[in-house]
């Protein structure tokens, strides 16, 4: 596990008054997980960040992890809510995808799509409760639109995601009134995600595909509720989004 703690600053002021306070994001080096990291500072709130690649991180603290190491995620953790005296709010932006037939895909990066998507948000939230129960935080995790509707060639991404949002709301029943569980539900974003995707995979229209800032702007509104209001699933797309409805 290394750290990175390099300087620099927000790209957005402050607004509304509201103060995300103490916020770890997983995948926050890149994609919607830097978006969260930078509305969160501009927000006046302290991220911290977990992922694999750290070295584009600037201006937070970050540490190096494989979220689908459940021991390296829970010292991460850890170690995360002790040098900030506590946690208010932890998003598990986390998330892989390797596309292709089930009987082409190799079992071992299938089963690692299973590893980053559900078992690291699983374990980012396991390892995070303790802390959220002091100060009645919160746990943003990222499903998807192929959460909820099904596509071929994505059995492992939308095994994850369809289990990403059976485990928030059972998460969201067996902890009401401890701890809020917001689930983010985006479709298509322009991120990097699709980067390494076989080109009959990847996006042949990304006018389609959402900015992510707007995702991490509905994710700190999910935050900024009183405690008393939850916000247990929300959709946000493109208003042409083609995976949803």
């Amino acid at each position: 596990m290394t750290e990175n703690t390099t300087a620099g600053t927000a790209a957005t002021p402050a607004g509304n008054g509201f103060n995300p306070g103490r916020v770890l994001v997983t995948g926050g080096g890149s994609g919607l997980g830097a978006a969260i990291v930078q509305g969160v500072l501009a927000a006046g709130g302290t991220p911290v960040v977990l992922d694999r690649d750290i070295s584009r991180v600037t201006g937070v603290k970050a540490f190096e992890v494989d979220v689908a190491d459940r021991e390296a995620v829970e010292a991460a953790v850890r170690e995360a809510a002790e040098t900030m005296d506590g946690l208010d709010a932890v998003v598990t932006a986390a998330g892989i995808d390797r596309c292709g037939a089930l009987d082409t895909v190799p079992a071992d990066q299938w089963e690692k799509v299973i590893g980053v998507n559900l078992m690291g948000t699983a374990s980012t939230a396991r390892a995070a409760l303790p802390y959220l129960k002091q100060t009645h935080g919160r746990v943003v995790t990222i499903a998807s639109t192929l959460g909820i509707k099904a596509v071929g060639d994505a059995t492992a991404y939308c095994a994850s995601k369809f289990g990403v949002m059976g485990f928030s709301q059972a998460l969201a029943a067996e902890t009401a009134g401890q701890i809020g569980v917001t689930t983010i539900i985006p479709g298509g974003m322009k991120t990097r995600f699709f980067d390494d995707r076989d080109e009959q995979y990847k996006p042949q229209d990304d006018s389609r595909l959402n900015d992510p800032e707007r995702v991490a702007e509905a994710i700190l509104f999910a935050l900024s509720q009183p405690k008393s209001c939850e916000i247990r699933e929300m959709v946000i797309a493109h208003a042409e989004e083609g995976s949803w409805p």
